[in-house]
């Protein structure tokens, strides 16, 4: 999943689904048959709005309860991309921990490179109404020392047949966010994504982009 949200054409023009864009960059939308509407250029621009801390915890923690499974991306040797899904737990400061056979290829390319990008949302959303979804970007690996018994506990407390005892092929690895990324329409507005950075204290808002 990328960093926007797409155009669908309607009556009022909504802005759904996300593309690969950036601030600033332009692009042209489809026609709608549909409804026969004329569309027009659209822009991403950054505002003023800032969103507080408090508020950012409790949509990032809807989010990530959103569904159980997300998508990691992690890069090959000589940085080809890779994706694959899994199931995961996340920790309250939005650490998100799986178990992976260490001979995977996502497994193994966080040996090699340890940068990683996370991505949640609902997969019952309908096209044309409000979304919601977050991005995560950092850091992840194996988890070793004493960190293990933590990633367990966190794991084990979203899925409760979890044993570590019976899941030894599969070690635990975690995710470390620096940056999440939000888009909740319904609560944010239509075409919003709002960047935190993930600190000690929780999230801090960073910065707001929205659709021009």
């Amino acid at each position: 999943m990328s960093e926007a949200a797409s155009v669908l054409p309607s009556r009022r023009t909504r802005y759904v689904r996300w593309i690969e864009s950036g601030v600033g960059n332009e692009f042209w939308p489809p026609s709608c048959r549909r409804c026969r509407c004329q569309t027009k250029a659209v822009t991403i621009e950054r505002t003023s709005r800032r969103v507080a801390s408090d508020r950012l915890e409790r949509l990032g923690r809807r989010l990530m309860n959103a569904s159980p499974l997300c998508a990691l991306a992690t890069v090959w040797p000589g940085g080809r991309a890779h994706i694959n899904h899994m199931y995961f737990a996340w920790s309250d400061r939005f650490d998100v921990v799986w178990i992976s056979d260490p001979d995977s290829r996502h497994s193994r390319n966080l040996v090699a490179n340890r940068s990683a990008a996370v991505t949640i949302f609902d997969s019952h959303q309908t096209w044309g109404r409000p979304d919601r979804g977050i991005q995560l970007f950092g850091t992840a690996g194996r988890v070793t020392g004493r960190a293990v018994e933590d990633a367990e506990r966190v794991y084990a407390a979203r899925f409760p047949s979890y044993d570590p005892a019976e899941a030894q092929a599969y070690p635990i690895y975690q995710f470390r966010p620096r940056e999440v990324k939000l888009f909740y329409e319904r609560l944010l507005g239509g075409g919003t994504l709002v960047t935190a950075k993930v600190t000690a204290e929780g999230l801090t808002w960073a910065r707001t982009e929205a659709f021009a």
